[in-house]
C-alpha cells in the first residue's frame, strides 16, 4: 500500500481515537465536577507525549521555515482557540443549537480547497460527501435541554467557531504542502495549544469546588490523551488524503461510534435522527474509501 493510499488507514485511526474519547469526554466534567476549561488543560498537556513522539519520528530535527512555522501555529491556534470559544458558548446559548452549527464546519473546509487547493473528486465522491455532512448534522443534534439564553451573542461566537474548524483542516492541509513531514506541524499545534493553558485557567470558576483528586485532572489526561493521538494521526491523514474528503469523513464516523460505545455501556437508544446519522456515515465512508 502507498502513503498516498494510506489516508484512510490513518482516518480510521482518528476516527477510533475520537469515537471511544467522545464516550467518555464528558465522565469528568458530569460526574466527577470537573470544570471543562480545566479539561482543555489537561488536553493541551496530553499534546506533550504525542508531540514528542511526533519529533522522534523526524530524529528530532523540527521544520523552523518561516511558512512551516507560522502554518503550524495557525493550525493550532484555529483548533485550540475555537474550542476555547466553545466553552464561553455554551455558557451563553443553547447547546442543541450551538452543536449542529459548529458540525457543518467540513462545508467550509471543502470550499475552501475546492477553491484554492483546486482539489477535486469523482462524480460519486460527492455523494460521499453529502452522505457524511448529513450525517455529521444528524449525530450532533439533540433536542431543547433547558440551557440558559443569554442575548445573542452566542450565535456569533458559534459562527466564529464553525469558521474557525472549518479553515483549520484547510489550513493544515496548506501547511502539510509546505512542510517536509507532517510531525512538525503536529508539533506547533501542540505548543499553540499550551500556550493557551492561561487563558483557559483564567476563564475557570474557581470559587466552585474542583475535583483535583484522580477521576479529575488525572482522569481527565488518560480520557484526552485520546483525543491528541487522534489530531496527530488527522495530520498524517490531511497530508496524503485530500482535506475536502478527510474532513467530512472523520467528523461523520467519529460521533457514529461514540453512539456504538454508549449504547453497549450506557445502555441508551439513539433516537431516529441518530440512527439515519449512522447509516449515513456508513454510506459515506463506503463511498468514500474508493476515492
Amino acid at each position: 500500500m502507498t502513503k498516498r493510499k494510506n489516508w484512510l488507514f490513518y482516518a480510521i485511526v482518528t476516527t477510533i481515537t475520537w469515537g471511544i474519547w467522545g464516550a467518555f469526554s464528558e465522565i469528568p466534567v458530569k460526574k466527577f465536577n470537573f470544570p471543562s476549561t480545566m479539561v482543555y488543560v489537561m488536553w493541551a498537556i496530553s499534546m506533550i507525549p504525542c508531540a514528542l513522539v511526533a519529533l522522534k519520528n523526524i530524529n528530532w530535527k523540527l521544520d523552523v521555515h518561516r511558512k512551516s512555522v507560522w502554518l503550524g501555529l495557525a493550525t493550532g491556534f484555529l483548533g485550540a482557540g475555537g474550542q476555547l470559544v466553545l466553552f464561553e458558548a455554551l455558557k451563553r446559548g443553547p447547546a442543541y443549537i450551538i452543536f449542529p452549527i459548529i458540525s457543518l464546519s467540513p462545508i467550509v473546509t471543502i470550499l475552501l480547497s475546492v477553491i484554492f487547493l483546486k482539489e477535486r473528486v469523482k462524480g460519486w465522491s460527492w455523494a460521499g460527501i453529502a452522505f457524511a455532512l448529513v450525517s455529521i448534522f444528524c449525530m450532533s443534534y439533540s433536542s431543547a435541554d433547558g440551557s440558559t439564553v443569554t442575548g445573542h451573542g452566542w450565535i456569533v461566537l458559534a459562527l466564529i467557531i464553525f469558521l474557525a474548524w472549518g479553515i483549520q483542516a484547510f489550513v493544515m492541509k496548506v501547511a502539510n504542502n509546505f512542510t517536509p513531514d507532517a510531525e512538525s506541524i503536529f508539533v506547533y499545534m501542540a505548543i499553540t495549544a499550551v500556550a493557551l493553558i492561561p487563558v483557559a485557567i483564567a476563564m475557570t470558576d474557581f470559587s466552585k469546588p474542583i475535583n483535583w483528586g484522580f477521576t479529575g485532572p488525572y482522569l481527565s489526561f488518560l480520557i484526552q490523551i485520546l483525543n491528541a493521538v487522534g489530531a496527530l494521526y488527522l495530520v498524517y491523514a490531511t497530508r496524503y488524503g485530500k482535506a475536502m474528503v478527510v474532513s467530512p469523513l472523520t467528523n461523520a464516523l467519529a460521533p457514529v461510534l461514540t453512539v456504538i460505545i454508549s449504547l453497549v455501556i450506557y445502555k441508551t437508544i439513539p433516537p431516529t435522527i441518530q440512527i439515519a446519522g449512522i447509516v449515513s456515515a456508513i454510506i459515506s465512508m463506503l463511498v468514500l474509501s474508493r476515492e
